[in-house]
């Protein structure tokens, strides 16, 4: 049997589809370890997953602060500048070691996570190339030459520090495989990668348990809305939580909200709801109206796979993976692109038919709620979602995944 090496980033939304990946190949007799943070890898592969450490941890004091308001190019100069390189620095020494002592067969380097890639072609490694979002394939900076050149020079010059100076590919785009965990009836089609991307769609796998979950306060007679931003954005969502507050409460005589709320800004961690008003509302109906705790849930975090076999709607900041999840499920979205590749799943959501989105900065109860309703009571958008939803199951998954990797494998063996 084979040895597979995952490089992963210290992020969950890019652990989490390998995860999957792992078990699956697991369970297939290979051999598999990581290459990240160890104490996140264990978190979310399990505590006995066989982790390098690279690097070997990533507190908060690691990590850059990134102002909440800061977007487009600045956003991206931010990203590679002060977070992507300098992660490929710290991880090279580790992924190195890590390949010298596992001595894979092949490496799984996730687009976050280029030290993987590169340190895999120095050593002569096959590589594939995981892409839990599909933001890449898009080629946004075509039309920004100036800053596609820029972002040219920073690989460049990685790739002198870390990797092959003779080596030529990109270390976003593996030459032999790309693990595309969606699906084209919601990216679209891809502007870069071609004929090496794979679509396998979401890799569910189980997940650490969260916090308890009070399944029994869930009424079986209103609509369930599912309010998250993911777990990278508590420092920008204070105002948006507020304002989904807000919407749904007003619509408590047919819908209940569990509100993801990592900060305590609806009341506290784990109440149900704040008691009275909260900032902004009145004492009557409609948008302003204080409504009774049973009808909004704000804690810290939810067990989100189990959860969504019950939601039938999603609002949140168009997080990759909360969209391919929520959809598979045939759960419609309503979408607030922050940052990032946001922007560009939420429009493929809205090109799909299968959601609505608003604009995260100017986002108001008033415009929540219709967009809500929009989604709730439109059948066209939850037959959208349905549509996607069977497209992604049908990719394939994990088990697909592992099909590719074996592929791969079979040929460089053979080749």
């Amino acid at each position: 049997m084979s040895r597979c090496l995952f490089v992963v980033p210290p992020l969950v939304g890019h652990i989490n589809p390998l995860v999957g990946v792992a078990s699956e190949l697991e369970s297939r007799g290979h051999r598999v370890a990581w290459a990240g943070v160890p104490e996140i890898v264990r978190r979310l592969a399990g505590p006995d997953a066989h982790v390098f450490a690279s690097p070997a941890s990533w507190a908060d004091a690691d990590r850059p602060v990134r102002p909440p308001d800061i977007r487009g190019p600045e956003a991206l100069r931010f990203l590679w500048e002060r977070f992507l390189v300098p992660l490929a620095d710290a991880m090279a020494d580790g992924v190195r070691d890590a390949v010298l002592a596992f001595r894979p067969d092949v490496v799984v380097a996730d687009q976050q996570a280029p030290a993987g890639a590169l340190v895999a072609e120095r050593l002569g490694v096959p590589w594939a190339t995981s892409a839990t979002t599909p933001a890449e394939f898009t080629d946004a900076l075509a039309a920004m030459p100036k800053v596609a050149a820029w972002n040219d020079a920073l690989l460049r010059e990685l790739r002198l520090r870390v990797g092959d100076p003779e080596g030529t590919a990109d270390p976003r785009f593996s030459p032999h495989l790309v693990l595309a965990f969606t699906v084209p009836e919601l990216a679209g089609r891809p502007a870069r990668g071609g004929d090496r991307i794979r679509w396998v769609g979401p890799s569910l796998a189980a997940r650490p348990a969260a916090a308890d979950f009070p399944w029994e306060w869930l009424d079986p007679g209103r609509a369930t809305v599912l309010v998250t931003l993911g777990t990278a954005n508590a420092d920008a969502g204070g105002r948006f939580l507020t304002a989904c507050a807000q919407a749904l409460r007003a619509r408590a005589d047919r819908l209940q909200a569990v509100v993801v709320d990592p900060e305590g800004v609806l009341g506290g961690p784990g109440t149900a709801g704040a008691a009275g008003t909260f900032p902004g509302t009145g004492t009557g109906t409609g948008a302003g109206a204080s409504m009774p705790a049973e009808d909004l849930l704000a804690v810290p975090a939810v067990p989100q796979l189990p959860l969504l076999r019950h939601a039938d709607a999603v609002v949140c900041h168009a997080g990759h993976n909360t969209v391919v999840e929520a959809l598979w499920h045939g759960v419609p979205l309503v979408v607030a692109p922050i940052r990032d590749d946001q922007p560009v799943v939420a429009a493929q959501v809205c090109d799909a038919g299968a959601g609505v989105r608003v604009r995260f900065g100017r986002a108001t109860a008033d415009r929540i709620g219709p967009a809500v309703d929009a989604v709730l009571y439109d059948p066209g958008h939850r037959a959208a979602a349905r549509a996607v939803g069977s497209a992604l199951r049908a990719a394939g998954g994990a088990a697909a995944a592992a099909d590719h990797l074996e592929q791969l494998l079979e040929d460089k063996e053979h080749g």
